[in-house]
């Protein structure tokens, strides 16, 4: 394998429908196929089916939710569609590298002439397609819920945006903390408690506290943002400037940890964990 000055690849062995493409492509076509052949990514996405199944059920038929309006429902399907795939998508990105350290396998990947900011960002995209997998799945539930009032377009366009954004900024997350864990299980511990961090405001009795402090805690929460921004146009028929703001934090999250996946990427992928290999 041979890649010219632009990081493009091009060898005998790459399939000839991924010659010449950026690195990163490649790397992530590989880590892909690799999640979706190997069955893992058709196992979560199937689990994800069956949750939606039910909470749709629940909105739509279960007395005890009947006082739900139907953009309240069609909003918490799509809130718990985005809530799980970004979940998912930070797990896959925690396993990235560290996983691959455990399991021997990113030594031969290291060998290959790809820069490692390639194989960082083609690690996360691989991620990424977890999110867009969930979303699609998430479609005709939405479309159940929401044909009646004419909610579909603006639900769907308004997820997709926001939760890409945010699914992205989490990938990043994750494999920054998969580079720098000395372990695969250390890396999804410290990740499933940031995200446990990240959710649990938007999970307190009765929501976040009222006043100043708690508009302040959403607005600084990267998912409490996010997930009030889908709100205020899903619930409320709000457009899409109007709470604007709120999406400030998923998007600064996105640019910082994209940002440190990129910068950092010859430093965190590497056959030892920490910054500096040690």
């Amino acid at each position: 394998m041979t890649t010219n000055v632009d990081g493009q690849v091009r060898d005998r062995e790459t399939p000839p429908g991924l010659q010449r493409y950026p690195g990163w492509w490649v790397v992530a076509a590989q880590e892909s196929r690799d999640l979706w052949v190997g069955g893992r990514g058709l196992v979560l996405v199937l689990a994800v089916s069956v949750l939606l199944s039910v909470v749709t059920y629940l909105a739509a038929t279960n007395r005890v939710l009947n006082f739900l309006e139907q953009r309240e429902a069609v909003n918490l399907v799509l809130q718990v569609a985005v809530a799980v795939g970004v979940l998912l998508t930070l797990v896959v990105g925690a396993d990235g590298i560290s996983g691959e350290r455990e399991r021997g396998t990113l030594e031969s990947l290291l060998l290959t002439p790809v820069p490692r900011r390639a194989i960082g960002l083609g690690k996360a995209a691989a991620a990424l397609s977890l999110w867009f997998a969930v979303f699609l799945v998430s479609m005709p539930y939405v479309w159940v819920l929401g044909r009646a009032i004419s909610l579909v377009t603006t639900a769907l366009l308004v997820g997709l945006f926001v939760g890409t954004v945010l699914a992205a900024a989490l990938a990043a997350i994750g494999l920054v903390i998969s580079g720098v864990s000395t372990s695969n299980k250390a890396s999804l511990s410290v990740s499933l408690f940031l995200l446990l961090a990240l959710f649990a405001p938007t999970q307190l009795p009765g929501g976040p506290p009222k006043g100043w402090f708690g508009d302040a805690l959403v607005w600084v929460n990267p998912v409490g943002s996010a997930l009030h921004y889908i709100g205020g146009v899903v619930v409320n028929g709000y457009g899409w400037t109007h709470e604007l703001p709120y999406l400030a934090a998923p998007l600064l999250a996105f640019v910082l940890a994209g940002g440190v996946l990129l910068l950092a990427g010859p430093r965190i992928v590497r056959l030892t964990g920490g910054v500096n290999g040690e």
